[in-house]
Formats: C-alpha cells, structure tokens, sequence
C-alpha cells in the first residue's frame, strides 16, 4: 500500500510538472540568475595562510613571530648571467640597477643584494660602514676579485645572496602588505615581473628568475584562474560529446547542459552572497559540479528512452521515468552532498568551500533534473535513438556473464580486493609545497632553479628567547646561541644559516684592527652592546636588524635555509633541532615555527580530520540508505561496494605512486557520496524487480542491469571524464585529488558489476519470489516493459 501511494505521488508529481511546464523552466532561470548576481562579490585570495585554520597551533606560531620580527613575505630576484659569473661588469651594474629600482616596488620596505650589503671595515679608530658594491661597471678586474672574496667570505651572503661559485646572485626584496584589498599581491608580482623584463632587455646576456612568498601567494590565485578559465572549457566539450555519443539526441543533450550551467550558476553565486574566496581548490568546484550534475539527468534520461523504445509516448515515457528516478536520484544527490560536507572536517578552510559549494552545486542539480529538466523535455521532441538498444543488449550480455559466473567472480574479486588493499600500507603521507604547482607554472620553474643554484626556499625560523631585555648581548647567551647555529649548519639538510652572531663577529673583528683573529664573538656584555648600537647607528634607513632582533633586544631570530625536503624529512630535521635546543641548551630552547613546517603538518592535522568527517558521512549515509531501501540486510550489504572502492583506489595509488599529499587525503570522504550513487541505483531496481514484480534473485539482477546499466556505464564515463580533466590541474592538489577520485569511480563501476550482484545472488539463495520461468521470461531483454 505505501509502495502504491508513493508511485501515485510521483505520477502525481510527474503530471504537475508537464502541465506547468512553462512557468517551472522560468521559475527555474530567474531563480539560478537570482543565485548567479552573488557572482559579483566572488573574489581570489592571495595568501597562502588561507590553508590554515584559525585555531591551527602553527599558524598561532608564525602570526606571532610574524609580530615580532620583520615579516618575512618576499620577492627575491635570481640573476643568471650567460658567461655564470655573478662578478662580471654587466651583472654588477644590473645587480645596482635593479637594487635601486627595487625601492619602488609597491609596498617594498627593505631590498638586499650583494651591492648594497652594509660591508664593515676599520680605519684607524673609526668603523666604517658602506655599500660593498659602488659603481661597479667601472671595477678593474683586482677590484671585482676583491670585492668577489669578501662576498664570498661573508656567511650573511654566501649561499643565501651569492652562489658558493659565485655564478648566481640574487636581490631579496621584503613586502609589506597593507592587506586592505586583495589585488596587492597581482599588483606587487605584475611590477615585479615588469622589473625583471626591463632588466631582461637591457642586459641581454641576463636572465631573471622570481620566486619568493610573494610570488608563492600569487602562484595560487594564478593557478585558480587557469583552471577555471581552461578546465570548465574543456569540461563542457568533453560532456557535450560523451553525452551525444552515448545518447544520440540534441535535445537530451541541451537540456542536460542548461541543468548544468543552471547547477554551477546557483552554486558559485551563492558562495559569492557568502563571502567565500576562491582558492585553488574552491575553483574546482565548476569542474565537480558539472561532471556531477550530468547524472541526475542521464538516469531520467536513459529511463525515459529506453521505455520509448518499447512504443510508449513522450510524455508517458517522461512520467514513468520520472516515477522509476526521483526516489533513488535525491537520495543518490543527499548522499554526495554528504560525502562533501565531509570535508568541512578538513583543518584546511579551501577544502570546506569546495565541499561546501560542490554540496550546493549538487543539491541544485537535483532540483534542476526534478523540475526544469522534464519540463523542458516535455517542449521539445526527443528521438529514442538506436544506439541506445544496442548499449541495452551489451548489458542483457553482462547480465548473462555475471550471473552464470557469480560464483568465481565474487571470490575472485573478493581474493584480488584483498591483494589490492593490502597495498595501502605503501602509501606514505608526504607534502611539498612547491610541488603543487606543475612545471608548466613559472613559479616552480623559477623557484627549482633557485633552490638548485642559489638558496633554498625551504626554511625554518627559531626565535631564540634571552633572560631580559638587551639579553642578545650576553656574551652566556652569545655562545648558547652560537653552539645551535654551529650544529645547524654541521646538518647536511642545512644550506644557509642566517644569525646575528655573524655581525657580532664581524664587528668584533673590526674594531680590533681588522685583524682575523678577533673574528669571534665579544666576550663582554657591554662591549657587545656598543657594538651592536654603533653598527645600527651607521645603517641606512631600511636595512636596519628589525628582521634579526625585537624592540627591546631580548630575541634574536636565527633562520635555517634547507635542501628541497618532503614532509616526512622537514618533521624529523625540525624535532631534531628542537630536541637538541631542549636537550643542550634549555635556556634558549625554542620550536622551529614557518610556511614549511605549517605546510609539513597540516597533512597530519587534515588526515585526523577527515577519519572524522569520513566516518560521520558512512554513518549518515548508510542510514539513509537503509531507511530508503527498506531493507536492513541489502543496506549493510551496500557497505561492500561503498567501502571497497575507495580502498582500492588507495592500494593502487600505493603500489604506482605512493605518496599522499594534503588533496589526496580528501579523496575518501569526497568519493564515498559519489560512489554510493552507482550502488543505491542498481540496488533500488534490483529491489524493485523483486518487491514490485515478484522477480527471482537472478532475474532482479537482470533487471537491475537492463533497466540502469547503461546510465551507470554513461554516468562513470562521464565522471572519469570529468575527473580526468580535472586531473590536469596546474595546481598539484586538485591535480592528486581528481586522479585518485578517478580510480576510484573506475573501481566503483567494477565493484557494482562484479562483485555486488554476485553478493545479492549469494546472500538471497533460497529467498527467491517466483518460480524459475520468471527469470527465464526476463532473458529476452524485455524487464523494462515489464516494469
């Protein structure tokens, strides 16, 4: 009797539609156009800190240190000359030129080269403090040699400003954004890279490479707009073909697009009405939405046409697929809106708007294919095209394979699921932040060959803490200090250390005459004091040690350039370092704190996350499923195929590829909405066939893959599709996050072929309604008309 009233609703609900049809597809335009005005306030965020949650124990850290010192947000000017000699004339003048240029960029507060490094020297009883580099185009080849071995000998500048064969150097220009408006970073990059081309021209024998924070920040925004402009593109190519191909009708495929426009329109309008910032992965979002808001619609389509094959109208064809669809489409679109709020368990805020927005995305498309979609078909002809009878016959064949073979194939699969899964263990939760971007990015480029020639841009800053106020200068602090730099830079990880006691050094060397053998540091504290106020008395404006010691001279900043390490390495040198700052000097012990080392845990802190966010949606969505199939044991039953996918999505993943970033590790919660879709389709006519019609278990199974094979195999490919144009990503994550997705909808296809309904025939041997000549009957293909 509720199975009766339900399909009177639905027919009911069906009559609804086409009888007002037109003023449902105007309704359906005027409120995506309502959504789509929110468009306007959508904007890109250029900051890489976006990634972090608020409440994120590293980025509390860094805003702090941040606080305290200089910030460290840059540019940094990678000079390459052709003859590799970093003291020739022309890079000597180009080095000046664009120190002095620098100045100017927008928001530059302090620019540093080896021009203008503030070289220190004796002169009778006066210090003197100068330029290292004045003029020098007009150097003899003994004064560049000079000039050469004092770079070369001063650790501020080796490694860091100057390669140790002195073939590259580089102008380190710090920012400091007002962050008032979000076009500061475009604008301070687009002057930037205008410098580099002046310079470029000029100085044909130079070549300019840019990296740096900045340049980091502007690389997300840059590759969020390539995507959209490129991926959603490609996308709607790629499902306006897949669908004319595998449907055959113009009409079916106009209609399916005008759900998807209508789908990604209300969606992105409405995070725009919501305040949210594109992010590299938020500008996913169109691409997700439109592969998976196809279908919604491919199921009512597919219905619809095949029941027009077997001499039924239009109009009748529409409302019998319209009662065989709604049901398992809004539960199929409710549990995908599940899978991705998942993701709000991410302690990366980007990936709650992605999940947010596609969730919203979703929803509309169900809304759209319930309303505007059959009311649009309801105007305009559609053609049961042959193709779609030969696709029908090619599932009856399946159908025939998997049920005389179920046997082998459910232990067989059974056995391989079990082989594959076994390889998740490979898999190893690793993280490079300049890896999310691939080579076809100038950042990555630029910043590869600045890491390889020059200095790294991996880095760790510890702020050493002294007793008190102008404590740096205790000599007892001095040599604490002094024992963690000498172990920092004995680390083969370690490539440049950046200290104060340097300066001390130097200084001290200085006011003894210049002589080598005062190069330590000042063993009185009050000695030390003069020297340190008498160099910051002689720096110019800007190159001051704000970016070294606080106001009252109580922390001094030590930064540790590393080699190109993964996140497994850059955890275990910064606990290293940590454990011997704790375990040898307790009075200035401190933790590594900076964008590496934000980077380098938040895989950790997204994974816990989303065990809780992937959890939470299994719980919710199998509720749902067994509340809509009415059947406790088929709902635990769908957990196999649920579950299985993603696991061998993984073990796959750890026997080609191996390693997990941030984007991979949301790809289980993200993929369980959309896998359940496959499963709750072909179980909901399996138990229809049995409920309605009376079908024994092998002629359920035939139908199940008559009458909704065909949308899943259209479906998937269209997902695979989809996914696998996402997967060109220029941005790593989306890039990681859209192959894994992919293999797992591939998995998810087999899984409900060929192991699911080997599974129901298995668990529902002896439950059979109808005598065996009912699936006898089934054979010839013809459940649909039976249905």
């Amino acid at each position: 009797m509720n199975a009766d009233y339900s399909h009177q609703k639905e027919a009911r609900y069906a009559e609804w539609v086409i009888r007002w049809r037109w003023p449902i597809m105007i309704a359906c335009v005027l409120l995506a156009l309502a959504a789509a005005s929110g468009g306007r306030f959508l904007a890109f965020s250029t900051d890489y800190r976006v990634f972090f949650g608020e409440e994120n124990p590293q980025l509390i850290a860094f805003d702090e240190l941040q606080n305290t010192y200089t910030k460290i947000d840059n540019i940094l000017f990678v000079l390459e000359n052709r003859s590799e000699d970093a003291f020739a004339s022309e890079t000597l003048s180009a080095v000046e030129e664009l120190t002095e240029q620098a100045w100017q960029l927008p928001y530059s507060i302090r620019v540093d080269s080896i021009s203008n490094f503030q070289h220190t020297r004796s002169e009778r009883d006066d210090l003197i403090v100068e330029d290292l580099i004045e003029d020098g185009v007009a150097y003899t080849d003994e004064k560049r040699a000079a000039v050469r071995a004092i770079a070369l000998d001063e650790p501020l500048l080796k490694d860091r400003l100057i390669s140790s064969d002195a073939s590259v150097t580089g102008i380190n220009v710090t920012l400091q954004m007002p962050e008032k408006t979000m076009d500061e970073v475009p604008i301070a990059t687009a002057a930037a890279r205008e410098m580099a081309r002046h310079i470029e021209q000029r100085y044909p024998g130079i070549k300019v490479h840019l990296t740096g924070v900045v340049l980091l920040n502007n690389a997300f925004m840059e590759s969020s707009m390539n995507d959209m402009s490129t991926l959603v593109p490609m996308m709607y190519l790629a499902i306006v073909v897949m669908m004319f191909l595998l449907l055959r009708s113009i009409t079916a495929t106009i209609g399916v697009m005008i759900v998807v426009t209508l789908s990604i329109m209300t969606a992105m309008g409405l995070a725009g009405w919501s305040g949210i910032k594109l992010t590299p992965p938020s500008s996913a979002a169109p691409t997700i939405i439109m592969t998976l808001a196809v279908a919604d619609g491919i199921h009512m389509l597919i219905s619809m046409i095949s029941v027009m094959r077997h001499d039924m109208d239009k109009r009748a064809a529409l409302k019998e697929s319209m009662r065989l669809n709604l049901q398992p489409i809004f539960l199929t679109s409710v549990t995908t809106a599940i899978g991705f709020l998942s993701m709000n368990f991410s302690d990366a805020p980007p990936f709650h708007d992605l999940g947010n927005i596609a969730a919203v995305g979703v929803m509309a498309a169900f809304v759209y294919s319930a309303t505007f979609l059959p009311a649009f078909l309801a105007v305009l002809p559609v053609k049961a095209s042959a193709a779609t009878g030969r696709y029908g016959r090619a599932m009856d064949s399946l159908a025939d394979f998997v049920v005389k073979r179920h046997s082998p194939l459910l232990w067989g699969g059974i056995a391989l699921s079990v082989v594959i899964v076994s390889m998740i263990p490979r898999n190893e939760f690793n993280d490079q932040f300049l890896e999310y971007f691939d080579d076809s990015m100038a950042f990555r480029m630029d910043s590869d060959f600045a890491i390889e020639r020059l200095s790294g841009i991996y880095q760790i800053q510890y702020s050493l803490p002294a007793s008190e106020a102008g404590g740096i200068s205790d000599p007892k602090f001095l040599t604490k200090s002094q024992h963690f730099v000498d172990w920092l830079r004995s680390q083969p990880e370690v490539t440049h250390v950046n200290t104060l006691n340097d300066t001390f050094k130097r200084l001290n060397k200085n006011l003894h005459g210049d002589d080598r053998g005062w190069y330590k540091l000042p063993d009185q504290r009050d000695l030390a004091a003069q020297y340190l106020l008498l160099y910051e008395m002689s720096l110019p404006y800007g190159l001051d040690l704000n970016n070294q010691i606080n106001v009252d001279k109580s922390k001094t900043q030590v930064i540790a350039t590393l080699k190109e390490l993964d996140t497994t390495e850059l955890k275990a040198f910064a606990r290293k370092s940590e454990q011997w700052l704790a375990e040898n000097t307790p009075a200035i012990a401190t933790t590594g704190i900076g964008p590496t080392i934000m980077f380098a845990y938040i895989v950790d802190r997204n994974i816990k996350g989303m065990f809780k966010g992937t959890l939470t949606a299994l719980v919710l969505i199998s509720m749902l499923i067994l509340l809509a199939l009415k059947n406790v044991r088929i709902g635990f039953v769908s957990l196999l195929p649920n579950l299985l996918p993603a696991g061998l999505a993984f073990g796959l993943w750890g026997l080609f590829v191996g390693q997990v970033n941030m984007g991979v590790t949301m790809v289980v919660g993200m993929t369980l909405g959309i896998i359940v879709d496959d499963t709750v389709h072909f179980l909901s006519k399996y138990l229809r066939a049995r409920r309605e019609q009376g079908f024994g278990t092998e002629a359920a199974v035939r139908y199940a893959f008559s009458s909704v094979g065909i949308a899943l195999v259209v479906t998937s490919l269209i997902l695979i599709g989809g996914f696998a144009v996402l997967g060109q990503s220029s941005f790593g994550m989306n890039a990681g996050m859209a192959q894994l997705t992919m293999i797992a909808v591939i998995m998810a296809l087999a899984a409900d072929f060929l192991v699911l309904p080997p599974l129901l025939m298995w668990l529902d041997r002896g439950r059979d309604m109808r005598a065996s000549d009912v699936g006898k009957t089934i054979q010839s293909g013809s459940s649909v008309s039976a249905e």
